[in-house]
């Protein structure tokens, strides 16, 4: 009995719940996935060289990490100027252009891909503008080709870029910009020298999390891309719905997890050594290690080194300022980002009131006809009202548990705390239709596939991660020795939590809450694998309809699902404003 109490005190024991779900829905059955693409017992790599030997596989594989490598690239040149803006960027004018970022962050992906379905269709923004105007006697081929997934892709994924930059470059001490300048370097030297060396972990998370999840897409470039456009996820779930070889599904599931695995392990660990190192290789230029023009460019630094004493004595004394076109281009750089992240939905949102019988824009009139379609039509709101049941439970169940995970988390030892954080957030961080197959075979031992009790707990096990990243994030500013006060004050563990840690990590709670709901309610792919065809949610709903017919009440679905995020964007202003006003409250008055 003791030794069951001791256990009972050790925060570790908090995290079993959730590790209890993560094993039984995802972890013993990604195991045994991999045993089956092995043929356990017999254990043999016959299903890999069988995907290897044939050259379409091998085409859709290079496909698809170069989909991602390109998607990636082109995030990076968008968002890093556009981090370097926003953090540039006044205080206020910084905040609003951040939640301009996260609104479609928030936004459901489905509705983006469908928005540009709408721009770059045949009859879509594009080509009815060009139509009207006689530029055109036939439609441009816009959409079903590379550049349509692209642009489908880094509209999604750009969010994700300058988030995790802009978290990085806020924490850049701008004074050694200042620093460098005043000893004589141009902006660009400054920036290449100091600036962009410091900004190196933004770039590196950023990137791995781009990549990683552009690995694993599969709706956007299934409703963008033609045939010869298709990914490696939009292979493996054609697998699973006509063929059903779960040892080839298997083996062409780990060997895109391996591509994720080995990106991973090649820039995504040893952080803190590469740091360390980063000041001693920065003091020398790149073309300073080439041996043929190292001679030749001492030379000439030596002879321009009078020059630039004298420009550094003339300009040290100077303040620093910024051109006026400088400032010019990056308002426009800024304003076409901006465009490029809003204006699709904003188009949407704008057409779903139109009075035809199609999609226009501009509307010919102002009507809720596909409202009134949406509300009266039972499959729809059936599906809605799925989607929200659904929702809702995955938050209760993923907030409690990963609540209790990240408390126990925040007192265990840092190496411990690592490991099982990384095996925690493990759905998330693989390719999602790894997770979708590895949590198909789980489901299908536990006999519950074409259940809501199914789908609740495939969602529960990347809502869990989301949870434990937020409030574990509220955690670490939290003082202990409140904890440790109350305690001193006869106060029983629980009615310390309650009236103590609880109240001071309600926002990170709620905000855990909040992301669970809109994962679990964004949710495609795992549920396309598992749901059957019983059950319907909002969108799987909303999939068919984009791949079989463009109804325009998809239009006032999207509206509803983008007026969400500005929702949930409200509900977490005044969650922490409230816990902003209590702790103010429960300040002492100070002295007179």
């Amino acid at each position: 009995m003791k030794i069951l109490q001791k256990l009972g005190r050790m925060p570790i024991v908090l995290t079993g719940p959730a590790l209890a779900v993560l094993l039984a829905v995802f972890g013993i059955p990604i195991i045994l996935l991999f045993l089956t693409s092995l043929n356990a017992p017999t254990f043999s790599l016959a299903n890999y060289q069988a995907f290897f030997s044939q050259s379409a596989n091998i085409r859709v594989l290079y496909q698809t990490v170069e989909i991602s490598v390109v998607a990636t690239a082109i995030c990076l040149l968008i968002g890093y100027p556009t981090a370097y803006l926003i953090v540039a960027a006044s205080k206020r004018l910084r905040m609003a252009l951040i939640v301009l970022v996260v609104i479609p962050y928030l936004t459901s992906g489905l509705v983006r891909t469908y928005a540009w379905i709408v721009i770059l269709g045949d009859r879509g923004l594009i080509n009815n503008l060009l139509f009207d105007r006689g530029l055109i006697s036939s439609p441009l081929p816009l959409i079903y080709n590379r550049v349509a997934v692209y642009i489908g892709m880094v509209h999604i994924m750009l969010p994700m870029m300058i988030l995790p930059l802009v978290s990085v470059m806020m924490g850049i001490d701008k004074s050694l910009m200042a620093a460098a300048r005043s000893m004589g370097a141009r902006p660009f030297a400054a920036f290449s020298r100091v600036f962009l060396p410091l900004s190196m972990p933004g770039i590196r998370s950023g990137s791995l999390l781009v990549f990683v999840i552009c690995l694993g897409f599969y709706i956007t470039p299934a409703a963008l891309g033609g045939l010869r456009d298709a990914m490696l996820s939009t292979f493996i779930a054609s697998q699973v719905q006509t063929s059903f070889n779960m040892a080839r599904v298997a083996a062409t599931a780990f060997v895109l997890l391996a591509v994720a695995i080995v990106v991973l392990s090649v820039f995504g660990f040893d952080l803190s050594g590469a740091q360390g190192r980063k000041p001693q290789q920065v003091q020398n230029s790149w073309l300073d290690r080439l041996p043929s023009f190292g001679p030749l460019l001492r030379y000439l630094s030596e002879f321009l080194a009078p020059r630039r004493r004298r420009r550094w004595v003339a300009q040290l004394f100077e303040a620093g300022h910024d051109s006026r076109w400088s400032k010019v281009v990056g308002a426009l750089f800024l304003a076409l980002v901006m465009f490029y992240l809003l204006f699709p939905e904003i188009l949407v949102v704008i057409m779903s009131f139109s009075a035809g019988k199609y999609l226009e824009f501009p509307p010919s009139g102002f009507s809720l006809q596909w409202y009134r379609s949406f509300f009266s039509d039972p499959s729809w709101y059936t599906a809605a009202w799925t989607s929200i049941q659904i929702g809702v439970v995955v938050a209760a169940l993923s907030t409690v548990l990963g609540t209790l995970a990240a408390y126990g988390l925040s007192s265990t030892l840092p190496g411990l705390r690592s490991f099982l954080t990384m095996v925690i957030l493990t759905p998330i961080t693989f390719p999602v239709i790894v997770v979708g197959i590895a949590t198909y075979l789980g489901l299908l031992k536990l006999g519950l596939l074409g259940t809501i009790t199914g789908i609740v707990l495939a969602h529960t096990i990347a809502a869990i991660g989301y949870v434990v990243v937020i409030v574990s994030a509220t955690l670490a500013n939290f003082d202990p020795r409140l904890e440790q006060a109350a305690m001193s004050m006869r106060a029983g563990p629980f009615r310390t939590f309650m009236r103590v840690t609880l109240p001071l990590i309600r926002p990170g709670i709620i905000g855990g809450a909040v992301f669970a709901f809109l994962a679990s309610f964004d949710e495609v792919v795992i549920t396309s694998l598992i749901a059957g065809l019983s059950i319907r949610t909002l969108p799987l709903k909303m999939w068919e309809d984009i791949r079989h017919q463009i109804d325009p009440t998809i239009a006032a679905v999207a509206t509803l699902l983008i007026l969400l995020p500005l929702l949930i964007l409200v509900i977490l202003y005044v969650a922490g404003w409230r816990s902003t006003l209590s702790l103010q409250r429960a300040r002492p008055a100070p002295a007179a």
